[in-house]
């Protein structure tokens, strides 16, 4: 974030061979069953032996021959990425990083130390956005690892607890697709490699017997020479492991130093690239398959930082994008992501210094998702995903919504939403950008950027439906349309309370939800899909 040598020998002597009449006879011999039987054993091991060879290589003959485009999202980024949107996410396929060990248990994975997966799917709707995305043509990679947390493998020291921590990522997502970005003391860390892959091997071994192959990628720091001694160790002990290893990313970004930072970041990344795909061929070699040209690039990936680096001075720009675009064509780049589609976008005029490196832009001048569109025009697509060409969202649908099995309130022309708040429409779950009323949740507009809503994914069959929830009786005096209520007030109306925001008489609470800010009654419940600054 090294060639392949052979040796040529001399001509050999050869026997003389005596015509057979000349020959002394000899007695003749015959094999027991025993050692028939022994010769047989040999030879099975042999085929054996031969079989996990080409097990561990076998990605060479699955790869297809044209670069697919696959950028990170950083999920627990704020504000939230809507990657599921093709208006936000021009990408057919997405990395979604960072699983890493839960900073309060080692042994379970969780998004960035923030959420475990259970409640990313709460708080940040992370299980439907992908069905979404899904449901539009495209799809997920997981990646596991990164720069600023603990890798599960680093933490867990328990083989057991480290495959079951994969395994429930795995299927809980359903994923084809996996990526380990190794970084800082894990890139070293020996014990860690070993419990790793092992634990993929398995979990890979477990995958293909249920029909459901698993892909895996190593994501590590790359210099101009191609892969540290490091970088070189780990991708052999992940495939003398057993780990059938799709191929490696190189993190072609931050060359230089601070005071010698690279210049040329295309041409840097190139003979990054080229050195890499070299050392693959070596690597793969030592473990008895020969790799073509063709087959080496398919196993290199590469990732650049686009815009500013963490080098100050270094600079990836549209036009090194355009030109790893073309290098990646041409050779046939098994894979080409970016870090981020968060920060595929402009600084904002209030960013003080342009040069400084930002989570939520790139710091160079350039056009929304820009170099998000150079890569997305890449012609390929992992073998093991389906080959549509785009991702898009249906039009027109008519699902009739129903309040008992809806999870947030259903849309109201005549509502007021603040920003943040959910809502159901037509099947879909949207979530307000900003203030809004009167318009409907699915019109698209000529400029995505001026939808007030946000599409976040369909109603699951798993979703629960919203209830607000009631008080007991008695715990507030029923509403009653004689009382005068003043403000501050206090009532219970079918069970739920409310406060009286001014002076008010018979002006009944309101139980369609949201309550707009003309009503006399303030609720006092929480409703899902809320925000709880509303």
């Amino acid at each position: 974030m090294r060639s392949t040598r052979t040796t040529e020998e001399g001509p050999k002597d050869h026997p003389v061979v005596e015509p057979e009449d000349l020959r002394p006879e000899e007695p003749a011999q015959r094999l027991s069953w025993l050692r028939v039987g022994a010769l047989i054993g040999i030879v099975a091991l042999l085929a054996a032996a031969g079989a996990i060879v080409l097990r561990k290589v076998s990605s060479a003959t699955r790869l297809p021959g044209r670069s697919w485009s696959v950028p990170y999202v950083d999920v627990t980024l704020t504000p939230t990425y809507e990657f599921q949107n093709p208006a936000s996410n021009p990408a057919r396929d997405i990395a979604l990083a960072f699983v890493v060990a839960d900073p309060a248990d080692p042994c379970k994975p969780s998004w960035g130390g923030a959420y475990s997966m259970d409640q990313a799917k709460q708080s940040i709707e992370l299980d439907r956005r992908i069905t979404q995305l899904r449901a539009a043509g495209g799809d997920i990679m997981i990646s596991f690892g990164g720069q600023a947390n603990k890798e599960l493998a680093f933490a867990c020291t328990d083989a057991t607890k480290l495959a079951t921590a994969y395994r429930n990522v795995v299927t809980r997502y359903d994923v084809k697709v996996i990526d380990f970005d190794i970084e800082n003391a894990d890139l070293a860390d020996a014990p860690s490699i070993q419990r790793r892959a092992h634990a993929i091997a398995t979990i890979q071994k477990e995958r293909s017997a249920a029909k459901h192959d698993l892909a895996v990628w190593l994501t590590v720091p790359v210099g101009t020479t191609g892969l540290t001694a490091d970088g070189v160790a780990l991708v052999k002990s992940t495939i003398a492991a057993g780990v059938d290893l799709t191929g490696v990313n190189a993190m072609t970004m931050n060359f230089g130093s601070k005071d010698h930072p690279t210049t040329d970041m295309l041409g840097a990344t190139k003979s990054a690239l080229d050195a890499t795909s070299k050392q693959i061929a070596e690597i793969y070699a030592g473990q008895g398959a020969t790799l073509n040209d063709a087959q080496r690039w398919s196993h290199l990936g590469a990732t650049p930082m686009i815009g500013q680096n963490d080098v100050p001075g270094e600079v990836f720009t549209i036009d090194d994008a355009k030109g790893l675009a073309d290098f990646a064509r041409a050779k046939g780049l098994g894979r080409v992501s970016t870090w981020s589609l968060n920060r595929d976008g402009p600084c904002s005029t209030s960013f003080a210094d342009v040069m400084v490196l930002s989570n939520t832009c790139s710091s160079v001048t350039q056009d929304p998702l820009q170099y998000a569109t150079v890569f997305t025009a890449l012609p390929g697509r992992a073998a093991y995903l389906p080959q549509t060409d785009s991702v898009t969202v249906a039009d027109g649908q008519q699902a009739i919504d129903d309040p008992a099995k809806s999870p947030y309130p259903i849309w109201r022309p005549e509502a007021q939403y603040v920003e943040g708040y959910k809502v159901v429409r037509h099947g879909l779950v949207y979530q307000a950008k900003w203030y809004t009323q009167g318009q409907e949740p699915s019109t698209v507009l000529g400029n995505p950027g001026d939808m007030p809503w946000s599409l976040v994914g369909p109603i699951e069959p798993d979703d629960v439906p919203f209830a607000p929830k009631t008080a007991a009786a008695g715990t507030y005096p029923d509403w009653n349309p004689d009382h005068l209520y003043t403000k501050g007030d206090r009532v219970l109306l079918e069970g739920l309370p409310y406060e009286a925001r001014w002076t008010n008489q018979a002006e009944v609470p309101q139980t369609l939800l949201p309550v707009g800010p003309d009503s006399a009654w303030s609720p006092l419940f929480i409703v899902p899909g809320e925000p709880k600054s509303s």
